[in-house]
């Protein structure tokens, strides 16, 4: 059976334009928050904007579109990349380039995440491990609030859980964050008070 699609051409063009297309760079940021790796990330971008395309006609112009995107993402990534995950790793053997063969001047990727520089810059590399090492769970829902400034509501839609679940996510990805940083810090001078 036909249906009727919702948007003329034209009228996907322009929400595609005006909606969608403004959230690339969110976006992409989200998916390496999720990846971990720009090629996954790219890729996961790519499939997120295919499959909106695909069900435009169930998006309602005007309303969240980030949020609408966002969930795309999830669940993509979700049925995807978490079942990659579990699948064993490969490893190519003969690589067509060597480190040294790699071209020095090739054009980098157009996304630059500033909030995960100055975020490396003032912390270095053990607070973007830390993050990488939640569960994926609450990585999710901590990027989600922290770095996109989605709110709680906002969240639980785009995961499909309840509010609750998201604030208990926070905590506890907040929780475990700061379990795992504690070390670095007293390493650091943090935490270290000593009466003087």
């Amino acid at each position: 059976m036909y249906t009727k699609p919702r948007y003329s051409h034209a009228r996907k063009e322009r929400i595609f334009e005006q909606e969608l297309l403004p959230l690339l760079e969110a976006l992409h940021n989200f998916a390496y928050h999720l990846t971990k790796n720009e090629e996954d990330a790219n890729d996961l971008v790519q499939e997120t904007y295919l499959r909106a395309l695909r069900f435009l006609d169930k998006y309602d112009a005007g309303s969240n579109a980030k949020a609408w995107m966002f969930r795309i993402m999830k669940n993509i990534f979700i049925n995807k990349y978490r079942r990659r995950s579990k699948a064993p790793t490969q490893v190519e053997l003969f690589d067509s380039t060597s480190f040294h063969d790699e071209d020095q001047d090739a054009p980098q990727s157009n996304f630059v995440d500033l909030r995960e520089e100055v975020f490396q810059d003032l912390m270095g590399d053990e607070v973007s491990r830390a993050l990488n090492a939640l569960p994926v769970d609450y990585r999710i829902v901590l990027i989600l609030y922290e770095l996109e400034d989605f709110t709680y509501e906002e969240i639980a839609s785009i995961l499909d859980i309840p509010i609750g679940t998201v604030r208990s996510r926070l905590h506890r990805a907040r929780n475990l964050l700061k379990k795992q940083l504690e070390a670095y810090a007293r390493a650091h001078g943090y935490g270290n008070r000593q009466s003087e």
